[in-house]
């Protein structure tokens, strides 16, 4: 039997991920569909499955040379503005569809609400006062 060094595989694999963190960056709209931790962590499970399904298919159907940089078989794909735009329209289908299910209703958002960030103005505004 094999090690576990030899069988692991990364749960997150590039260059996928770093497409899919690429892509949010560039469209805030995507990341405000997401905004708690459930809808964040499907959206991130089914836009790597969709994803690497749609990067796939253009590998495919598009020859890519072997790169002789850092350039990745998908960056090279991403080059093509309108492969590019098919992902981004695969990630926004996505987005709304996490954003539309109404499983997700009653989530907590993602980070801090305008009652924790009023709270925490007052308290840097007061420890700034003091340590003038």
């Amino acid at each position: 039997m094999a090690g576990h060094e030899e069988v692991w595989i990364p749960l997150v694999d590039e260059p996928i991920g770093s497409v899919i963190g690429d892509i949010q960056r560039e469209h805030p709209e995507i990341e405000a569909l997401v905004n708690s931790p459930r809808k964040l962590l499907d959206f991130r499970t089914f836009a790597y499955i969709r994803v690497g399904i749609l990067l796939g298919r253009l590998l495919v159907e598009h020859d890519v040379e072997p790169a002789d940089d850092s350039t990745t078989w998908a960056d090279q794909l991403l080059q093509d503005p309108e492969h590019r735009e098919q992902v981004v329209n695969e990630l926004r289908a996505v987005a709304l569809e996490i954003a539309d299910d109404p499983a997700y209703v009653n989530d907590p958002p993602l980070g801090p609400g305008e009652d924790e960030r009023a709270r925490f103005i007052e308290f840097a505004k007061k420890r700034l006062a003091t340590d003038a």
